[in-house]
Formats: structure tokens, sequence, C-alpha cells
């Protein structure tokens, strides 16, 4: 086989030393557009999971990159002045630039022959190929080239970053928020080797104009974030290598491959710089593409195989990326919050960590903010719950009413049997203010049997200690359905009711046409919500919830979508919502 390889970073070059390893008769070819020691970026985060996966692939390049490695085990959070240390989180950072020379180095001694500075400005260069390998980034030339076949969609994030290096010398991955008259900015950082780390700093769009980030030069942004984050720094200076203000972009792709052409890392996909994952699953991309080239003669099939093995793999590490990503664009959200429980709000931000999870890592973080939680859902004073449950058992208020804990079990029929399990909250399945309201022929209505059915109910389920909710509603024109053991949104064939709703336009093409509600109508039926409420206070119930979503009448009116009315209830939102609220008003 005959391979070329566009890109010289950690998947390229991973790629190429691997297959010329698996074969040796193969002939590979890097090209790569810069000189041999030119690297953009500082450093390079591995898992364990990652670094065992490197060691199966070739044992000589993870050896040596050992002997290169950082490691620690703790998280540094700084916010509102409080530093909070979370320890049992293993990483392992080097240097990008030494990482790359390695694996320069163990290319040239298998044979693989390495092009620096060489610009390909067409792909129909290396047509005498059998695999050409577009490993040069997300916007390289074998991507932009075939991309009618890859069909990209790319995310922009909305805020500002710039990735800078620091000789500043950390023990932990380190997470920094700081906010002054421009804003609030936030820095990842973490450590490469002993006296450098990255250091990368974030914030919003207005904040980065308001600071005159926009116009500045390199100097001027590296000047303005060390004033900054002077406390942090501690008089350590910032560098940059080539160090820009960008947004970060999400690359996604339908397609990794195309006849005689596949994608690598970030030409392929990339996942926000917050998991710290890019270089990881790029070179793992490297690994499985090999393996799949191992185990198929057929090249299609090898091709297919890469990419149904990777693409699920990649497609979680984005979406945690993204739920990542998120919670640092809306950070400002969670400004208010005590620092303990800012803490773990960011160690778990990607769903990758849970509270079990952090419960094995750092069982002593995990007690104090069980503490902390716990001393505020009871009124007590901060420090006093020693002991305390996790937060799911805490007593939660809503208004008047205190629920006993946080679990809530949407009950069928039998509320008492939801009862229990436990839960602070028992929630009734939909309950229709009036028969045409219904879902289906087994939706309970709020008449007199119902009021007696729940006044026992309730009665039983409070001396569990448990609390009652009702859920109340009007079906709209997703009403005259068959139950739900036949199918979701299946139309009764016979014996249905007439549908109201705010257009008439059908719920599912196979479904009846409703009426479009007169002003007599939606008065009737917001008299109706109303009796339906003095009905269930007299039912001894906690709570009560209007359901105005699911496609049912009140989300019929508050979508522009299925309400086109041009009266006073439809049109504006202000106008769609009015029935809705004239709901709520009465009930």
């Amino acid at each position: 086989m005959r391979y070329a390889v566009l890109g010289g970073g950690p998947s390229g070059l991973y790629f190429a030393l691997l297959a010329k390893k698996a074969n040796p008769s193969d002939e590979v070819l890097v090209v790569e557009r810069n000189p041999p020691d030119a690297t953009f970026g500082w450093g390079v985060v591995f898992s364990e999971e990652t670094l065992g996966a490197l060691r199966d692939a070739d044992y000589e390049t993870y050896t040596e990159i050992g002997e290169s490695f950082a490691r620690w085990n703790a998280i540094d959070i700084y916010y509102q002045d409080t530093k909070i240390r979370s320890r049992g989180h293993v990483f392992t950072g080097i240097s990008r630039k030494v990482l790359l020379n390695i694996l320069q180095r163990r290319c040239r001694a298998l044979g693989v022959r390495l092009e620096f500075e060489r610009e390909v400005r067409d792909v129909a260069e290396f047509e005498g190929a059998d695999l050409i390998i577009g490993a040069d980034g997300i916007n390289g030339l074998v991507r932009r080239t075939y991309g009618e076949f890859f069909k990209a969609q790319v995310a922009v994030h909305p805020t500002k970053y710039v990735w800078f290096g620091s000789d500043l010398a950390l023990d932990a991955f380190t997470f920094i928020f700081r906010r002054n008259d421009d804003g609030l900015f936030q820095v990842h950082a973490y450590p490469f080797d002993a006296h450098t780390c990255t250091f990368i700093v974030e914030c919003p769009e207005d904040a980065w104009r308001r600071a005159g980030l926009e116009s500045a030069s390199e100097a001027e942004s590296i000047a303005y974030c060390e004033a900054l984050f002077q406390p942090e720094l501690r008089g350590r200076r910032l560098m940059s290598n080539r160090s820009l203000w960008a947004n970060f972009a999400t690359l996604r792709q339908e397609s990794w491959h195309h006849g005689n052409v596949v994608l690598l890392g970030d030409a392929a996909h990339t996942a926000h710089f917050s998991i710290g994952s890019g270089t990881k699953l790029a070179m793992e991309d490297s690994i499985a593409l090999v393996d799949a080239l191992r185990r198929h003669r057929d090249l299609p099939a090898a091709l297919n195989d890469y990419e149904m093995e990777r693409q699920p793999v990649v497609e979680r590490f984005q979406e945690a990326a993204h739920e990542s990503s998120s919670y640092f664009e809306h950070v400002s959200r969670y400004a208010q919050f005590d620092p303990r429980q800012f803490a773990f709000n960011l160690l778990t931000r990607s769903r990758r960590i849970t509270y079990v999870n952090l419960t094995q890592r750092d069982p002593e973080l995990v007690r104090t903010v069980d503490s902390w939680f716990a001393a505020a859902a009871t009124g007590s004073p901060d420090g006093a719950v020693r002991l305390s449950p996790p937060p799911m058992f805490a007593p939660f208020r809503i208004g008047d009413l205190t629920l006993p804990n946080r679990v809530a079990v949407a009950a069928g029929p039998d509320l008492e049997a939801a009862a229990r399990l436990g839960a602070g909250l028992v929630i009734t399945e939909f309950v229709s203010v009036t028969d045409d309201g219904r879902i289906t022929p087994e939706t309970p209505v709020i008449d007199r049997t119902m009021q007696d059915h729940l006044r026992l109910a309730v009665e039983r389920i409070h001396k569990s200690g448990s609390r009652v909710a009702l859920q109340l509603g009007h079906a709209g024109r997703r009403g005259s359905m068959r139950p739900r053991s036949q199918g979701v949104d299946r139309p009764l064939r016979h014996g249905g009711w007439k549908l109201m709703a705010a257009s008439p336009i059908a719920y599912t093409p196979h479904a009846p046409l409703p009426k479009e509600m007169t002003a007599r109508d939606i008065a009737h039926v917001v008299k109706v919500f109303g009796l339906a409420a003095k009905a269930a206070a007299g039912c001894w119930l906690d709570a009560l919830e209007l359901n105005f979503a699911h496609g049912y009448l009140a989300a019929g009116f508050i979508s522009p979508l299925t309400n086109r009315r041009t009266d006073e209830y439809g049109g504006s939102l202000q106008n769609r919502m009015r029935f809705p609220l004239e709901v709520l008003a009465r009930v």
C-alpha cells in the first residue's frame, strides 16, 4: 500500500508510524506545510485510558512519551477569592512540541518519509497513492476539497478564547474566574512539564469588546490578561505563540471518507477545549484506522469499519464537550452560588463526572458540599449539619409547601404504590378538566367520582409522609386518541369526540381536524379550568401542575406553528400567551 498523509500533527504522524509498523513494505509519506520544530499550542492532556491505548498500539513511543509526562491528580478552582481543591482526578500532560518530536523520530526510525515546509495546493498531487489521509485540521485542504461528500456541520461558539502559555509551575488542573468592569473572564490552565503550563483565557464576546481586545495586539492582550490574573500568576508571565483571540468551532460530519480519501482528528471532528480531548481523540482515530486496515483487505470495507467504530465514540465526547462548553458560556448564571456549590457544579458540568463518581474520587469534597446543602435546605447555620444525606434526600420548599425529599414520581392510577417508593412528591397522571379534553378514553376527568378517589388516596399518602400534586390539562387537538397501550397518538376509529384547538390543524396526518375555538369556547374552557381547580382544592392536594406542554391545548396557542389566528389570541407572542395566562389567572 502507498499512503499519503497530509498534516504532520499528532494524528498524521501516529497513523504513519503505526501503518509502517504494521507492514514495513508499505510506502508512507507525511507532508507538512510547517517546519518540523513549529507547533501552535502548548500542552497536551491524556487520560489513563488513552495512555493504555497508546501503550498497546506502540510501546516504544509510549515509553518515550512516559519519560516526558507531567502527572497530577487535583483540580483547583479559584472563585470569589476562594480556592477549592478537588483530588482524585488523574491527568497526564506533555509538551505538544516534545510529543511531535517523539513521533517524528519514531517515524524516521521506521522508514516513514517526512516532508516538511511543503505547501500542497491540490490533492491531485497524490493521485498515485492508494489511500490519502487528511490530518490537516478543521480548515485543511482535504476536507475542503471533498466537502460536498463529507457534509460538514460547523457550530461556532459565542465566547472568545486565546491560547497562551505561562512559566507558572502548576500542580493541578486550574480554573480561575475573575470579574472586572468589562465582564467575567475565566482561565483553563494545566501543567505539561515541571516549569510551564497552558493558560487559556475565555470570555463572552461583549466583555472582550468592552476590554478593547478586539483591536489589541498580542502584546496588549498579554498585558491585559497578566494584570487581570496577577494574583494567580504571582508575577509570572504569559507567553504567546501566534496566540490570537478566536471563537471555537465544533465540527461534525456525516461521513469521514470518500473513495480513497479518509479524515483523522480535527479534520474529521472537533470537541471543545474545555474537556481536553482533541489530541486524545485524534491519536485514537489513528489507532482505529490502522486496525481497520489490518482487518480488511478491501479498502472500502476498512474505511466503513473505521468510521462505524469511531463516530459513536466521538459523538459521545462531543456531547460531553457541548455540555461543558455550554456551562462556561453561561457561567455568569452561577455567579451567586456558594463557592462549594459552584465547585461541585463545575466538576460535574459535562456529566462524565456524576455525584456518585465524584464521591468515589473526592469523598471529602462531597461531604463538605452535602453538609452545606443540608444546612441550606433545613435553614440551619452553615456547618451545623455534620452528617448529612445526599442532596436528593434533603427537604425542598415550594412557597409554603415543604417536601420531605427531592424525589418526584409521576404515577398512574395507583397513587399509593408510587408513595410507597418513598417519593417526596407523587404527581398524578394527566387529568382532564372536561370530557372533550381527554387524550384517550382512559384519561380521567376531575368529576365527583375522581374527587372521592383522590381524597382517599391523598389521605393515605399524607400518612406516609409524601405529598401529592394533581396534573391538570386539556388535550386540545391531541385528544380522541387510542389508549397508549395500542400506540402513541393513534386516533380512535370509532366513538371519538369532537376536538377544538387554537387553529384547525390536525395533530397528525390521520388525526381528526379540530375546530378553531371561538371567543365563547375560550371563555368556557377558562371557566372550566377554574372549576376544576376549585374541585382539586377540596381533595386535600398539596400542589397543582398545569400541563401547558406536549402539544396539548395551551401549547397549541403558544406555538406559532399551531396558532394561525388573526384575533387577539394569535400573532405576537403576547397575544399567543393570552389564553394560557387567562387560564392561570382563573386557576
